[in-house]
Parts: structure tokens; sequence; C-alpha cells
């Protein structure tokens, strides 16, 4: 007895003394920062049941990635950066292959971090738009499109196919007054200046998601001709509601790819017309989503309930977990290794190439455009499109929009480059580049 507990002891400290790596040799780790409470749990919820599943599909269905099983940890930030650092720091040590932020604030206090720890950021179009440049952030990812580029987007839709179509308008923009409203304002004012537009901005603080009442009285008064938004959480199915209630007319009203279906529905009949820009398919009328829900709700593996799939924000999760799955396999092709590591999955991320064939094999037939990225180009700036609410489903409202590179490109290559001069001693990109 006294040996087999000497041995016992022996046994626990060697596991104890080896890193988590080795002691899930034969898994990938990849945390999931979500947010499932609070004002901002109605957008981040369906986010992350879309997340979750889409991997535990790939689990139940495929063993994994390359014969490798995912090892998927969920961290609740509530969309808090300082919660978000604490996940940040709690799942270190377990080697994760990357990490999903899911909140603009938490994505820039992490970026200073990536090159360090090695651990690339996938901030799905969302976070810093400037970290698109590779050359400068060769750890930072946000595709398919930045928030530059939506703006942009939307400018062109709005201006008849060019932004110049707004000379002499009002522009209002409503946003989340946070790390990620106030991100495209830069490029809204240099794009009012240049084009001639009068821009009016009506910031909405985290209080006040839910008490807009002032900000729509500002509205009503300065008439925008178009109103442009940059809202998440409570903040969306309010502002909705206030429109109606201010009987602001719902066609010169367009978010960014942000709200879901339950914000627009919450507002009743008098939603019908509101748009957004989204960049993938609705429904659930997709094979890899029929396979979710056999092997992943239906089996009791998942916490979402049904009338959710096929929402949004829920395909919005899906996708982001496609970007994830892309990133670990293309690692696995690129190193010939099964079990990848973190500076692996970053040249996995750098070599992303969803074209519509790929789509298909993934179950996912014309669920979403073309996706490239390369050393250079964390991004690909992908082409959007307006969806707009017909009272009880979005329904696409015009052709694919692409971003006015010409404007944007280079107000995105200052900025980056006056990110990496504004802090000292930024690293100078010397990891491996399999492609330009």
């Amino acid at each position: 007895m006294k040996t087999l507990l000497k041995c016992a002891a022996a046994a626990l400290a060697l596991a104890l003394a080896l890193p988590a790596d080795a002691m899930a040799e034969d898994s990938i780790y990849v945390p999931l920062f979500t947010y499932r409470t609070g004002p901002f749990g109605g957008s981040g919820t369906p986010i992350a049941d879309g997340m979750h599943d889409y991997l535990a599909m790939l689990n139940e269905r495929d063993g994994g990635i390359g014969g490798v099983k995912l090892v998927v940890d969920e961290c609740e930030t509530g969309y808090d950066t300082k919660k978000g650092l604490e996940c940040y720091d709690s799942v270190k040590p377990k080697n994760p292959v990357m990490v999903n932020p899911w909140s603009t604030g938490i994505t820039l206090s992490l970026i200073p971090k990536a090159s360090v720890d090695k651990i690339p950021i996938l901030s799905m179009a969302y976070g810093l738009s400037a970290s698109a440049k590779g050359d400068i952030f060769p750890w930072v990812f946000n595709p398919p499109a930045t928030y530059w580029d939506g703006l942009s987007e939307i400018l062109k839709s709005a201006g008849g196919g060019s932004i110049e179509g707004l000379k002499g308008k009002t522009v209002g923009y409503l946003y989340f007054d946070a790390g990620f409203g106030k991100e495209p304002i830069p490029l809204f004012q240099a794009l009012a200046k240049d084009v001639g537009f009068n821009l009016k901005l009506y910031p909405v603080a985290p209080a006040d998601m839910q008490n807009q009442s002032s900000k729509w009285l500002d509205i009503r008064r300065d008439k925008p001709d178009l109103l442009v938004m940059y809202g998440w959480g409570a903040m969306n199915p309010t502002a909705i509601k206030e429109a109606v209630k201010a009987e602001f007319p719902m066609d010169k009203f367009i978010s960014i790819w942000w709200p879901n279906d339950a914000d627009v529905a919450a507002a009743g009949e008098g939603a019908k017309g509101f748009r957004t820009l989204n960049w993938h398919g609705t429904g659930a009328n997709f094979p890899a989503i029929a396979d979710i829900q056999k092997l992943v709700i239906d089996a009791g593996k998942s916490q979402t309930p049904k009338a959710e799939v096929g929402s949004v924000l829920y395909n919005r999760g899906v996708y982001n977990s496609v970007l994830i799955a892309e990133g670990i396999a293309q690692a696995q092709k690129i190193t010939g290794k099964e079990v990848v590591t973190g500076d692996d999955v970053r040249r996995g991320l750098e070599n992303l190439d969803l074209d519509a064939a790929r789509f298909k094999a993934l179950g996912l037939e014309g669920f979403a455009g073309p996706l490239k990225t390369t050393c250079f180009d964390h991004n690909s700036h992908s082409a959007t499109f307006v969806q707009q609410w017909d009272g009880t489903k979005w329904v696409k409202a015009g052709d694919l929009v692409g971003p006015d590179t010409a404007k944007v490109q280079p107000l995105l290559d200052e900025a980056a480059m006056a990110y990496a001069q504004k802090n000292a001693g930024w690293p100078i990109r010397n990891e491996v580049c399999d492609n330009k």
C-alpha cells in the first residue's frame, strides 16, 4: 500500500509539473470569450451559441479538425474589459491557439500582448480597423471587413453608389459611446470634410442604452437625411423602438452589421424597412447547420433554443467558428502537425482561402462570399450587402457593395503607422510569411 501511495504521489507530482499542452497533447484548446448575461446578453448569447455549436458539431461529426479533438472553453466577460483581461489571464496558461475577445475594448487591450504571448487574436469584423495591416499587426486578424470598410459601404449605398452622392446632406451617427462606437469616428470626420456632408454625432453612454429619449429629441430637431447606427446589446432594440416612436423614416435608418432579428421584432410593425449591413446567409437551410441541429442541439449538447438557429447573430457565431476551424486546418496543412500551436495558427489565419467551392465542401454553399487573407492583408476587405426587415424576416435589399478603397486604404495605412509610432518599441514583423 505504501508503495502504491508513493507511486500515485509521484504520478501526481509529474502531472502537475507537466506543461498544459503536454497534459492535453491530443487536443487543441480554443477559448471563447462570451457574455450571456446583463445588458449585452441579448447580442452576446446567440453569437456564443453559434460559435459553440459549430465547433461542437465538428467534434461530433469529424472527431475535431484533422483528427484532433477541440477543447472549447467559454469564459464570461459581461462585455467588460477588466473581466475580459481576467479571462485572458486564466486561459493563457492553457496554451490557446487563438483568442476571440468579442469586444473592441478587450481587443484593444490585448493587441500589445499578442506578439509577446504568441497568441493570435481573431476579432471578426470588429476591433481596431487598422489591425488589418498584417505587416504591422502580424498577430491580429479582423476579417471579413473592418468597421471603416463597413462605414464606407453604408455611405456608398446611401449615396447611390458613391459617397460623393451625400454632398450637402446631413448625416447623423448614433453610436455606443465606447471603443466600438468610437472606432469609425476618425474616418467619418475625414469623409465629411472631404465629401462635404454635415456630420452630427449622437453618442449613447453605456448607462443610457435603454434611455435614449434625449438623443432622439436631437435627431428629430436635426432631421438628418441619413442616420447611421453602431449599436450593441440593449442599445439596438431601444434605438429602433425610439425611431418608430419618433416616426423617423426607416428607409433613412441603417446600421452596421450587429442588430439581430429580435432587436427589430421588438419594435413591432413600425420597424419594417429598417436596414443593416450583412455578409452571410440567414436561416437554417444549410447542411452544416442541419448537422448542428442533429448532432448538437437535438442531442442535448447545446444551450441554443431551436428558434434562435438561423438568426443573424447565431449564424454570425457560426461564421466566426468557420474562421477558427479554417485557421486551424490551414495551420495543420502548412506545418504537417496535427496538434498545432498559436504560432502555427497565426500562419493558418494568414492563409485563409474561403471560396465558393470551400464553402460548399463545408456544407455552407452560398452562405457567404469569398474571403482570402495574406501576410499583409489580415482582413480581405470583403463586400457586404444591405438587408432590410420586412416585418418577419430579413430580405436582401441590394447588390454587393465593396468598400471605398481609394478613400479608406490611405487613412487605414496612416492609422496603422500612427499606432506603431505611438507605442514606442512596437516590434517589426519578423514572423514567417507564406504568401504576400
